[in-house]
């Protein structure tokens, strides 16, 4: 089954290499450009067209039309969710949008997700927690892959690692669907990286970040494995997503403990405290990759054990991420 599947990543690579020179061209034309030194966090020397999330929403979009992938009603419900997603992000990137608008395009795409039948059943027929732990995932995820896009390479890697988990875990799952357009996302971020990586040549702004947050948390919603027990599978998009939550989750108890806005823009990403404790900034972006890699490999390892089992294992990796956080926490404090 899986090897269908190959021939879509070969044929992602190659629209979004097609693509993003075309969409760079299209952000050049509409001024769509991070400048450097607008923001703490923009540390380029030269301004960047802020193309890539155009890019891959073209791409990921038109593959899934020509594979037939929209035909399933969960992929159209991902996918037209996650294009609202894009078009406030793409707002944010040409006009700053404040964190109210942003919020509000978030909870206007999850909202369309719920009303198609996608969201969390974790908690059996208690609709309403349900459906408040389904906005807070989408909304969380969408959000962390904004936070960690931080470096370039970063974010467009981890969605890679994430989508390739997701990929292997929705053919076990029998979905093929949600495997289509896992394989889709693996061979755009593939593609993409050529032109995101250091130096890179299109920053993937809000719209691109947000908008494989949002795919990648969808993802992560309709995976549903038949015959496993739920104590045992809900915790594997977590940690195929573990590296941006971790992300954000430090920088969110960073902010707040020093009483910053939690949406200010800063140099207090994971990625930023590996560089500021000496580590190439290469070395940085690869070790967070390892990680995510690592979390998801333990992922496979947990889903086929008892729930007893499987739930001590994400715990010891939940465990080990605390002491990480705050011992990065510490690192900075010093």
């Amino acid at each position: 089954m899986i090897l269908h599947l190959f021939p879509l990543i070969f044929w992602a690579i190659l629209a979004i290499l097609v693509i993003t020179p075309i969409a760079i061209k299209i952000a050049v034309r509409f001024q769509l450009i991070d400048h450097p030194n607008t923001a703490p966090h923009n540390v380029h020397q030269y301004p960047i067209p802020k193309a890539g999330g155009l890019a891959l929403v073209l791409g990921i979009v038109l593959l899934n039309l020509l594979s037939g992938n929209l035909q399933s009603e969960t992929i159209r419900a991902i996918l037209f969710s996650a294009v609202i997603v894009f078009f406030f992000g793409l707002w944010d990137d040409t006009y700053r949008l404040s964190p109210r608008w942003k919020l509000a395009g978030q909870i206007l795409a999850a909202a369309l997700l719920i009303s198609q039948g996608v969201y969390i059943r974790m908690l059996g027929n208690l609709i309403v927690p349900n459906l408040v732990l389904t906005l807070i995932w989408t909304i969380g995820i969408t959000n962390a892959f904004n936070f960690v896009d931080s470096m370039d390479g970063l974010a467009i890697g981890l969605a890679a690692v994430a989508s390739a988990f997701f990929m292997l875990v929705t053919v076990d799952a029998s979905q093929p669907a949600l495997s289509i357009l896992s394989a889709i996302v693996l061979g755009s971020s593939i593609g993409m990286m050529y032109f995101n990586t250091l130096p890179a040549h299109t920053f993937l702004g809000d719209s691109g970040a947000q908008f494989l947050g949002f795919s990648l948390a969808a993802l992560g919603i309709a995976y549903t494995p038949p015959g496993l027990p739920q104590p045992s599978s809900w915790f594997v998009p977590i940690l195929l997503l573990s590296v941006p939550i971790f992300d954000a989750t430090l920088v969110v108890i960073s902010r707040l403990m020093q009483r910053k806005a939690v949406y200010q823009a800063g140099l207090d990403h994971t990625y930023h405290r590996l560089v500021n404790l000496g580590w190439p900034p290469s070395r940085a972006v690869l070790t967070m990759h390892l990680f995510a890699i690592i979390s998801g490999c333990l992922a496979f390892v947990a889903l086929p054990l008892p729930p007893l089992w499987a739930n001590l294992i994400f715990a010891a990796a939940a465990l080990t991420g605390l002491v990480i956080l705050f011992w990065l926490e510490r690192q900075e404090a010093r």
